[in-house]
């Protein structure tokens, strides 16, 4: 087997394989032998047909899977020899048998990366804690998540939940597949579109109302972007918020079994102060990769890029299948997710490197301490854990993630550091979205 590699572009290789004619004929001869026991030729008794008449019937068909394989068993072992690291699949071009057996295959591969200058790498560390008046907003919200609605006789007003009948048209055409059946509403929570929420004020069960309003521009579904509806609407009830009093039992339905104000304070704290870490550990983490990408400029394979942006298209083409739209109507732009995927790719490669040059391994027992500590959010902590370490495959993403984190550690011993103090809000704000 001769190899020959010719270098189109910084990433880009043609890689020329040659293969004897002899070596050809040797796996022809071999493969009529074996059809010769299996083929069935009238006036030949089963296993006795000739090998020219095999040869003449089957020929082209056996070449064929003859250089199949050769191109399957030669390119990984041509691939070997010149120690080449290809990045996706080839495109197989030139099948030449004219002398022998011969092919291209054309390929990117992976990018040299370099690493001088992370000790340059300039990193922000936030710092934030849990105040008193912290702990007082979340126990609220668990107050507001616990609200129950009562049924009231009156107008609707701002956060009451109204439940309704409703159909809508634009261009004279239905769009609702004819009315919606009671359909709540809490008015103020802007799940409908613009000015839907605001006409309903004022109505009572049993009132109708038709009125109209402009869809967003930007609304998903292009059929009703920028279009003026008219909806028909019967209101069937209003209901009003109602908040639970922070009493025992409120306490104890969230597993403190003391049901005192204090432990639950000092409960929903605990919780609230290892949400802040993990929130203050990813934007950390969001700043040595924002360095990263910055600093260290790499060429990409566009087969690695095209798969990844494939990858952050899928949740969105699953839910066009499921609510019947065409990506058409998504409108997904390919460039957004092209540049997303190129700073998801780039900064696997350029992590990838570091690990493997600074020889940075596992440790198996944060892997074991991350493991706990996303269980204590849970029931059964014991249970989850078990559940992790009973499947390679989710243990795995632990392992993973456990492994960039020190990475990421590691970059930030070689970076310049500053720090800046921020609310509680603004970090756990910015986290979630």
């Amino acid at each position: 087997m001769q190899v020959s590699v010719e270098k189109t572009s910084e990433l880009s290789r043609k890689m020329t394989v040659s293969v004897p004619e002899s070596v050809v004929q040797e796996k022809m001869a071999t493969r009529f032998k074996s059809l010769a026991r299996e083929v069935k030729v009238d006036g030949f008794r089963p296993g006795k047909v000739p090998a020219h008449i095999v040869k003449k019937l089957y020929g082209d068909r056996v070449r064929g899977e003859i250089a199949g394989d050769l191109i399957q068993s030669t390119y990984y072992e041509a691939l070997q020899n010149q120690a080449l690291k290809p990045a996706g699949q080839p495109y197989i071009d030139s099948v030449d048998e004219s002398e022998g057996f011969k092919y291209t295959a054309i390929f990117e591969v992976y990018p040299e990366i370099p690493l001088e200058g992370l000790d340059q790498l300039e990193v922000v560390r936030s710092l934030s804690s849990v105040e008193e008046a912290d702990v007082d907003t979340m126990i609220e919200k668990l107050r507001t998540q616990k609200l129950t609605w009562t049924l009231v006789d009156r107008p609707a007003q701002e956060k009451d939940r109204i439940t309704i009948n409703f159909s809508g048209t634009a261009d004279e055409e239905n769009f609702t597949n004819g009315k919606v059946e009671n359909y709540s509403v809490e008015i103020g929570a802007n799940q409908m579109i613009p000015g839907f929420e605001e006409n309903l004020i004022g109505l009572q069960a049993g009132a109708s109302k038709n009125f109209t309003t402009t869809f967003p521009e930007e609304y998903g579904n292009t059929k009703l972007a920028g279009k003026t509806a008219e909806f028909e609407v019967d209101v069937v009830k209003v209901e009003e918020p109602t908040l639970p009093e922070i009493n025992e039992e409120f306490i104890k339905s969230y597993g403190l079994e003391e049901g005192t104000m204090e432990s639950f304070r000092a409960d929903v704290k605990t919780n609230m102060e290892r949400e802040l870490a993990n929130a203050l550990q990813a934007r950390l983490k969001n700043s040595v990769m924002d360095a990263l990408y910055e600093k260290i400029q790499i060429s990409l394979p566009s087969p690695l890029i095209n798969e990844e942006a494939e990858n952050l298209m899928k949740p969105y083409i699953e839910t066009a299948k499921r609510q019947k739209l065409s990506l058409e109507d998504l409108q997904l732009p390919r460039d957004v997710f092209e540049a997303q995927a190129k700073r998801r790719v780039a900064l696997g490669l350029i992590l990838g490197e570091v690990i493997q040059k600074n020889a940075i391994t596992l440790d198996d027992n944060k892997v074991r301490s991350t493991v706990e500590d996303m269980a204590k959010s849970y029931e059964s902590p014991e249970e989850v854990v078990n559940w992790y370490y009973s499947d390679k495959s989710r243990l795995n993403d632990v392992q993973q993630m456990v492994l960039e984190n020190q990475t990421v550690e590691w970059l930030v011993a070689q970076a310049k550091v500053s720090e800046e103090t921020l609310p509680f809000s603004e970090v756990m704000e910015k986290h979630q979205r």
